[in-house]
């Protein structure tokens, strides 16, 4: 691999332009609606939504009410969740994401954000489950290429192998992408992946410089990790709170070729879920322009 040439601090960010909010950064607080409205009035061009949500709103009204309210959908969350014991489940699972992909499309999304799925049920396999998942996804790839929909696998940190996502390095992600073939990106979000000693070197290969000319890069997402974390899943932090290195690594992504908006994505039941909405998204704005 071509070793990735060293990344020069970013530029400074001095709008909002390319701030994208999350709606699980407030859906203890918001529905879509609200969330919609809210993003709109903190001056927030970006959002990523969730299929719950979108459900509890209907499709064709949270599709109007996005398009209405001039936002880039960043992503749509989320399909995968492939690996099960029985061929059943995993037929389910591939047409959950097959409905998945024609939700995105409605909604204008950017990317289907796919989060693999862990080990089977009952099973202790995971060579296995990393195997369905490259199933699943090339079963699912037909119809998203056909409706121009880039698909975005995103690894989690390896606290989530066994329940949540089998693929748990960025590295483990492109290898996925060179063995499935065009329409298939990467999502990299800094809470699952600062930790990685190679993950300067694969950014740098998810934006071609592996001589693949391909760039990879569909989505970033941005929070913070805390210390103490007191919650694996639910105390992620707002940036600036915690010990991720953001400007360094949106400066590798953006080295790599990556243009697009930056997902704010922070899952905190003690804390942001608790606090006013409007203040939330004031403060992601702020430490996006200060911080990021």
């Amino acid at each position: 691999m071509t070793a990735p040439a060293a990344a020069t601090t970013p530029s400074p960010l001095t709008d909002l332009s390319r701030l994208s909010i999350n709606t699980a950064t407030t859906r203890q607080q918001w529905g879509l609606e609200q969330a919609v409205a809210g993003y709109a009035a903190g001056g927030v061009p970006g959002i990523a939504v969730w299929r719950d949500q979108v459900a509890d709103c209907g499709l064709d009204r949270a599709a109007r009410l996005i398009r209405d309210a001039g936002f880039t959908v960043t992503g749509l969350c989320r399909g995968g969740m492939f690996p099960a014991p029985t061929e059943a489940g995993r037929r389910a699972a591939i047409d959950d994401n097959r409905r998945a992909i024609e939700e995105a499309v409605a909604l204008g999304a950017r990317c289907l954000v796919i989060v693999s799925g862990g080990l089977a049920d009952g099973s202790r396999d995971l060579a296995g489950a990393r195997a369905m998942v490259r199933d699943g996804l090339a079963a699912i790839l037909p119809e998203a290429r056909a409706a121009g929909l880039p698909i975005a696998i995103e690894p989690l940190h390896p606290m989530y192998a066994a329940d949540r996502c089998c693929i748990n390095t960025l590295g483990q992600a492109l290898d996925l992408c060179d063995a499935l073939g065009p329409g298939v990106g990467v999502a990299i979000d800094v809470y699952h992946v600062w930790w990685d000693p190679a993950l300067e070197a694969q950014i740098a290969r998810a934006g071609g410089a592996d001589g693949s000319g391909a760039g990879r890069i569909l989505a970033f997402h941005i929070c913070d990790w805390l210390v103490p974390t007191t919650d694996l899943l639910l105390d992620r932090g707002m940036m600036g709170d915690g010990v991720i290195d953001i400007p360094r690594i949106r400066g590798w992504v953006e080295a790599a070729g990556y243009d697009g908006l930056c997902e704010v994505e922070i899952f905190s039941a003690a804390n942001w879920w608790q606090r006013d909405p409007e203040e939330v998204v004031s403060v992601c704005a702020e430490r996006f322009l200060e911080v990021v």
